[in-house]
């Protein structure tokens, strides 16, 4: 039977992408695990792989199609030995049940990638089976089929991630006999809302009466593309739904520059130049272990409390940023965090970076010091806890412990802190120990 390919979700916030190029052409025979397309998504461009074995029989989204929602047909796969005239009968042929057939016209944010498409296995994760009533239709390969018969596998107790939930060959392969995987329970919408939608959110002015508004006036409409338009998504989320609160304080870096001289002295014969942005991803690293309250995430209707410390990092590229998270970070060396922020930094630039290396962690560090701005406050990335807001450090005037007036480098931060995750008192608690790591920088070596 032929069976429709659908736009996959290459990332759990993925609604919708651009169909850059067709690696196939209608014709071609491809197997599980062959590259079909490539595939924009707000923030990089992956490519998506075969789950299925069978014959290119139509493409039905053009290369270059812009605004394709997950889930929706791009292309249709024949078995083999059907004809093209199959594929007229996927699109008239009525719909099976919703248990084995029906598909989520948009991904939940709870989606998780299902392993099988996109370089590092990112599709859409179709819904958990409930197993088939009598007389109902599994829809399945012939290849996973004779497989399930010489196991003795009952197919309505195996989950398939083929197109529509198909049951393909490497399903039926790793289940075991009479193993049916229960579906997820679902979890009770929050009072006066109805399960499945978001609250609704003010809405600002109009494209239409911001144009009307400037009628007369010289200017140039500026396309958004897929990362802008998830940045502006996201950060309107994060201000309207986050209770931000800040946490501002100073820190005399002496002690860190004289110590990272020193270092960078040592380690010039291997080639590696610390920056104080390492020092600040080690120390916050290192604070998030010291403080493991603060270590925390908001899902929904709870907290998760992380036990390592995964440290987000904001890099600027054009037309938008990227968070790449360095995971682990409390267990690596200075040196080691270096090298893994350059080379996350670089292919950020370059939006090679895969979702599982921007997407996760609990703690995020925003510098703006190297642009020479003094102080600022950032916007937390949802589900984060906080955030860290980087000035520059700057040579100022200070009372000595003598009481004396001399000179010091001063880096101003602020904390960014989402009050359902952490409160004031744990938030300043988290902001010292920050600070105390990196005014004593040697300690962050013990």
């Amino acid at each position: 039977m032929a069976t429709e390919i659908l736009m996959p979700a290459l990332s759990p916030t993925m609604e919708e992408g651009t169909l850059a190029k067709w690696l196939v052409k209608e014709g071609d025979t491809v197997s599980s695990g062959d590259l079909l397309a490539e595939i924009e998504t707000d923030k990089a461009t992956m490519e998506f792989e075969a789950v299925d074995e069978g014959v290119v029989g139509k493409i039905l989204v053009a290369e270059g199609t812009e605004g394709v929602k997950v889930n929706s047909p791009i292309a249709v796969l024949l078995e083999e030995g059907e004809d093209a005239s199959a594929v007229d009968d996927v699109s008239t042929s009525p719909k099976a049940d919703a248990s084995s057939q029906a598909a989520p016209s948009e991904p939940s944010e709870a989606t998780e990638p299902a392993k099988g498409y996109g370089r590092d296995g990112g599709a859409a994760a179709s819904p958990a089976p409930s197993k088939p009533k009598s007389g109902d239709r599994i829809f399945a390969t012939p290849l996973a089929r004779r497989i399930a018969k010489d196991k003795g596998l009952d197919l309505g107790a195996v989950k398939g991630s083929g197109p529509r939930g198909r049951i393909v060959k490497a399903d039926v392969e790793n289940a075991q006999p009479g193993a049916a995987k229960p579906a997820a329970p679902q979890a009770d919408a929050p009072k006066g809302e109805t399960a499945g939608q978001k609250p609704s959110m003010p809405a600002g002015m109009s494209s239409d009466q911001v144009i009307k508004m400037f009628e007369g006036r010289e200017f140039e409409e500026v396309k958004l593309d897929g990362m802008r338009k998830t940045v502006a998504a996201r950060l309107t989320e994060a201000k309207q739904t986050i209770p931000h609160f800040y946490l501002r304080r100073d820190i005399q870096l002496d002690a860190l520059l004289k110590f990272r001289g020193q270092l960078n002295k040592q380690l010039e014969a291997k080639g590696v130049k610390l920056s104080v942005n390492d020092f600040i991803i080690k120390a916050s690293a290192l604070a998030l272990q010291e403080v493991p309250d603060a270590n925390a995430v908001w899902a929904g209707d709870r907290m998760l409390r992380l036990k390592p410390s995964d440290v987000a990092v904001a890099v600027a590229i054009e037309g938008g940023l990227f968070t790449p998270v360095l995971k682990d970070a409390h267990l690596k060396s200075l040196s080691a965090l270096s090298a893994e922020m350059k080379d996350l930094a670089s292919r950020a630039r370059d939006r090679k970076l895969a979702p599982h290396e921007y997407q996760g962690g609990s703690f995020a560090i925003s510098n703006l010091g190297m642009f020479g701005i003094d102080n600022f406050d950032a916007v937390i990335n949802p589900p984060h806890g906080s955030i860290l807001a980087v000035g520059a450090g700057v040579k100022k005037p200070i009372i000595g412990k003598d009481g004396e007036i001399t000179a010091a480098t001063i880096m101003s931060v602020t904390l960014s802190v989402d009050h359902r995750v952490i409160d004031g008192a744990l938030g300043a608690d988290f902001l010292k120990a920050i600070a105390s790591n990196l005014e004593n920088p040697m300690m962050m070596l013990a």
